[in-house]
């Protein structure tokens, strides 16, 4: 039987793949076709919707050599949407990007178009005419002009930086508050039987950055046996082939430890799902490019800082991000999985960011008031990793701008970077 991890990665590559829906629309396309050829013979269309021979053979080409270019066109868009990300954004972003649905969609919808007009030009006589075969490839190729036009759009105004730091941000928080499987609750458990030295260790079979974990099917086998297995791995991390994937605390068989073994995904890269750090990450990764010399915009950082800190701060309000234990029904704990905390999603956010843009009022400005936001909003246990930010930016700053007025200037706090400050702050704080 195929295992969990197996099925995931099959998933995976359906979701990121730019063919098979295609595909599906290319073999609808030649089944609708017979359909309507079927059903030509039981109905009579009026004589404005009849077509000559001649006629039915030019339209029904035209439709399929205009799909031809059309498909041609999105696979244009789709190579400039590489060059972007890899030039403004970030690569890893491109994983998400295949997953676009409208995309698949308008590609389906130019694929089925063009094998059901070819499909029907095969049936054209000079006595015989597929009129509502024809006249449904007219509403065809209108309905595919609407979407390519929504494909467009799509295309010019979701590929800015902002807007896909946007999007990031949404898609980490929807992971963050996601119900998952894990608990905030500590349960029982025989500590002694965690902390000890376990009774089997599963080792990675591939190298590969752990993608994703079947919880609900860990936590009912190791119910079922007794057991509690320990993942010494953050989803995320990449683990080499050999090392330690997972430890058994309990009795387990050879064919019982290659059954746990598939329900932890191992995959090339990391992957955003319950990872809500990777939507982090791909935000960082736009930031710092903007911060480099080559690009030099910190106006583009500081809207991807707006994001970053929406993240940080539905991160840091919630425990659920922090989970790493599952329960079974009697609340004993199953699983074990090392989570990161919030000093480690806190580095992520903003520890680059700080260094690549210390000689920028504007990122030193915006980075202040988001982690004072931070400091707010976060629960009072968890400020003092937002202090050490702090404390270290002031450092950084200090050590980038030797004029006083300057550093006084860097070192106040402002939403928008450079233009609007807290209130009670303005430029006579710097005299």
């Amino acid at each position: 039987m195929m295992s969990w991890a197996a099925g995931f990665q099959a998933r995976q590559s359906i979701r990121q793949s730019l063919w098979v829906v295609p595909l599906i629309g290319g073999v609808a396309g030649v089944v609708l076709s017979g359909i309507d050829l079927w059903i030509e013979g039981f109905i009579d269309l009026p004589p404005a919707w009849s077509y000559s021979g001649g006629t039915a053979n030019s339209v029904l080409s035209a439709a399929a050599g205009s799909m031809v270019g059309l498909i041609g066109f999105v696979v244009t868009i789709g190579v400039l949407v590489v060059q972007m990300a890899t030039g403004t954004l970030s690569p890893r972003f491109l994983r998400l990007w295949y997953r676009d649905r409208l995309q698949k969609l308008v590609l389906a919808a130019f694929t089925a178009t063009f094998t059901f007009a070819f499909a029907l030009l095969r049936h054209v006589e000079s006595d015989s005419v597929p009129d509502l075969g024809v006249s449904l490839v007219g509403l065809a190729v209108s309905i595919d002009l609407v979407l390519l036009l929504l494909y467009f759009d799509r295309f010019v105004h979701a590929l800015r930086p902002v807007a896909v730091a946007a999007a990031m941000a949404q898609a980490g928080l929807a992971i963050a508050a996601e119900d998952d499987g894990f608990s905030s609750s500590a349960g029982s458990f025989d500590n002694q039987a965690i902390r000890g030295e376990p009774d089997a260790r599963i080792v990675a079979p591939r190298s590969g950055a752990v993608q994703d974990v079947d919880v609900a099917a860990l936590v009912r086998s190791a119910a079922a046996r007794g057991q509690v297995c320990v993942i010494p791995h953050t989803i995320g991390d990449f683990v080499t082939a050999g090392s330690v994937l997972m430890e058994v605390h309990g009795a387990a068989s050879a064919t019982e430890l290659r059954r746990l073994c598939g329900m932890v995904s191992l995959g090339r890269e990391r992957t955003i799902d319950q990872d809500p750090a990777f939507a982090l990450r791909i935000m960082v990764d736009i930031a710092i490019r903007a911060l480099s010399p080559a690009v030099n915009d910190p106006t583009t950082a500081t809207q991807v800082l707006n994001h970053i800190g929406d993240l940080l701060l539905g991160i840091g309000c919630s425990d659920r991000a922090f989970r790493g234990t599952a329960l079974d029904v009697g609340g004993q704990i199953r699983l074990v999985v090392r989570t990161r905390g919030w000093a480690e999603y806190l580095d992520v956010g903003v520890t680059e960011i700080r260094l690549y843009g210390a000689t920028s009022p504007q990122i030193c400005r915006r980075l202040r008031a988001l982690l004072e936001d931070l400091r707010t909003g976060v629960p009072p246990e968890r400020r003092a990793v937002v202090q050490f930010h702090l404390d270290a930016l002031n450092r950084a700053t200090d050590a980038a701008f030797a004029d006083p007025s300057e550093r006084a200037l860097a070192r106040m706090s402002d939403r928008q970077g450079l233009g609007a400050t807290r209130e009670g702050e303005n430029s006579d704080a710097r005299r």
